[in-house]
């Protein structure tokens, strides 16, 4: 089973901690809330994922803070990096 690490429950990513190929469901834990993920694209060791649907122009959160914005709409289980 692949893990993830959600640092905070306001969070809208996780970080894979190996490698994740399309296809692969991650379940992850979002406070005490236990969530399944379907990854469609390969996510790379130590990288984030969408964990619900993103819209363009929404902040991307982790550790409860924003670090980003949506250049696109990014669905759940995608890739999370610059080029979105």
């Amino acid at each position: 089973m692949i893990k993830a690490i959600v640092m905070k429950p306001a969070d809208n990513v996780a970080t894979v901690m190996e490698e994740a190929l399309p296809g692969t469901k991650i379940v992850i834990f979002v406070g005490e809330a236990k969530k399944a993920v379907d990854i469609s694209e390969k996510i790379a060791f130590a990288h984030k994922f969408a964990i619900e649907n993103i819209p363009k122009g929404a902040a991307i959160k982790k550790y409860g803070e924003v670090i980003g914005i949506a250049t696109q709409d990014i669905k759940a289980g995608q890739h999370v990096h610059v080029h979105n």
